[in-house]
């Protein structure tokens, strides 16, 4: 018998790029999921129209309605459980959160660098291939980590390279980077979804598959 589809919340803050890969994953039957929910940090974004198209339930929570991080979380995190994920992804969110225990390791994100280079507050987007470029880096990738209650400093669950060129512009690096993010992401997912991942300290442990 074939196992049921996870379902993941998807987290957003910008076009979506990363949730419409896995919705074309789940769409080719790459990736055996279903996205119960969309959370949006503001009206207007390209991820939530995306998200309708869809015909996915999206709900936005903008971080400046709430006085501090703690209550902004909690009605995150109240979203995901009403809407009974199974995995959190955060998809270019850029919003700090505060995760609660019953979410820890159950909260996964996508960095456009090979981490722990090229992380931390601010770095998203455009600027993190600028930097990549500007130091002189021969490689760049992406990571797929857990998320702790920091930036970009949870354990990492798996990396892919690609090359930086000579002739890199940011927006040719982006292209690139992101061709590697959309293997890894779905990987990633699918490992979490075998059971296969296991948290120690700060290492991800790949078990092997049964």
């Amino acid at each position: 018998m074939n196992e049921p589809p996870i379902k993941l919340a998807v987290l957003v803050s910008g076009s979506g790029t990363t949730l419409q890969n896995l919705l074309d994953r789940i769409g080719d039957g790459s990736l055996n999921a279903r996205i119960a929910l969309v959370i949006g940090s503001r009206p207007g974004l390209v991820g939530l129209e995306r998200a309708a198209k869809a015909n996915i339930p999206a709900v936005i929570v903008d971080r400046r309605e709430f006085p501090d991080c703690a209550q902004f979380s909690k009605r995150i995190f109240d979203l995901c459980t009403e809407s009974q994920a199974d995995l959190i992804c955060m998809a270019g969110w850029l919003c700090l959160v505060e995760i609660p225990p019953i979410f820890s390791g159950k909260v996964m994100n996508i960095h456009p660098a090979l981490l722990p280079s090229f992380g931390g507050r601010g770095m998203y987007g455009r600027k993190v291939h600028e930097a990549v470029i500007s130091h002189g880096c021969e490689i760049s990738g992406c990571t797929v980590h857990f998320v702790d209650n920091t930036y970009d400093t949870g354990p990492i669950i798996l990396q892919r390279s690609c090359p930086v060129l000579d002739t890199d512009t940011p927006e040719a690096l982006a292209h690139r980077v992101f061709e590697e993010e959309k293997i890894a992401y779905p990987e990633a997912i699918r490992l979490f979804q075998q059971g296969r991942l296991r948290i120690q300290g700060r290492r991800v442990i790949l078990l092997c598959a049964q």
